[in-house]
């Protein structure tokens, strides 16, 4: 790798490491290529990417950015999962290394907040920015549901009563 493609991969890392919600560190020693292409599978899946880059070139462009705390954490074959969604990257990373024994996650940050492996898992099980607007959608809609539901509510009585008298004098 040239010094040209170097500094293009030091000014993609930057963007990532400013402009994600959460970046998840993680060590995939032992992982098979196709392990790796079901993470990012999933990944996509879930709205998030996976980068493998060398450690030196990540340290270069953390330096200056919020997540600069995880430059410890770049040691060894690492692989970084990261989403513009808080949760989406720590879920799928969390997801993986449940059921992959070799993927194991070391950490990450949530803008400046350093994550250890417990924050991750912490920020994996806090519902995703969808689940919320879900959510908050229902409340907003519920008492226009309830109001709908009790100025219909009359008229039905009237017909139900109305239909009773019908039934009755025709009998």
């Amino acid at each position: 790798m040239d010094r040209a493609q170097k500094e293009q991969v030091v000014e993609e890392l930057g963007h990532i490491f400013e402009s994600s919600g959460v970046v998840v560190v993680a060590h995939y020693a032992g992982l098979t290529v196709a392990n790796m292409q079901d993470l990012r599978a999933r990944a996509r899946e879930a709205g998030c990417a996976v980068r493998v880059a060398k450690n030196r070139l990540a340290k270069i462009a953390l330096e200056g950015k919020p997540c600069e705390s995880i430059t410890g954490l770049l040691s060894g074959m690492t692989v970084l999962t990261y989403s513009e969604d808080p949760v989406a990257a720590a879920k799928v990373a969390m997801d993986y290394a449940k059921a992959n024994q070799k993927f194991e996650i070391l950490g990450g940050a949530m803008g400046e907040n350093a994550l250890n492996a417990a924050g991750v898992e912490a920020v994996s099980k806090m519902p995703s920015r969808e689940e919320l607007i879900a959510s908050i959608v229902g409340c907003i809609a519920a008492p226009a549901s309830n109001i709908a539901g009790a100025i219909g509510a009359p008229a039905s009585n009237i017909a139900s009563i109305l239909s009773t008298i019908e039934d009755k004098a025709a009998a």
